[in-house]
């Protein structure tokens, strides 16, 4: 059972897979620290600091008035936190368009790499060997 689990581990599909992984996830916090450290504070300069996070309904217990998500959380208050929902739907709407653009960007390199160069015009060679011959013949023959 031990050397059948040694051969599924070292078959490629699963080195691949495993590769993939541990890179999508160092590539998802690059993304995500472009996401909340470059493009939302460029998009909250453009809408005058847009952010829905800190936006909630009190379904059950006592807040203060004006009181943060995080404090009406500790309070123990049960909340309809609408605004952190929002928020998410924003931010994976903007992952997600880096990710296409990255992907697309990924793509048009593969294809101009797998495009075969243009073949330089290949010059006029002459005549073949046959057409030589065959005007020899011709010439002997008339004279």
């Amino acid at each position: 059972m031990l050397s059948e689990f040694r051969e599924f581990i070292a078959k490629g599909n699963v080195m691949d897979m495993a590769v993939g992984i541990i890179i999508g996830a160092a590539f998802t916090a690059i993304v995500s620290s472009l996401v909340a450290d470059l493009i939302n504070p460029l998009i909250g300069l453009f809408t005058g600091g847009l952010d829905f996070t800190n936006n909630y309904v009190v379904l059950a217990g006592e807040v203060p008035v004006g009181a943060s998500l995080e404090a009406a959380r500790e309070a123990g208050a049960s909340v309809f936190a609408w605004g952190a929902f929002v928020m998410a739907i924003i931010n994976f709407l903007i992952i997600a368009f880096v990710v296409f653009m990255l992907v697309r960007y990924v793509n048009k390199v593969k294809a101009a790499a797998e495009t075969p160069e243009e073949e330089a015009p290949v010059e006029d060679p002459g005549p073949s060997e046959l057409d030589i011959l065959m005007e020899i013949r011709d010439a002997l023959k008339r004279g």
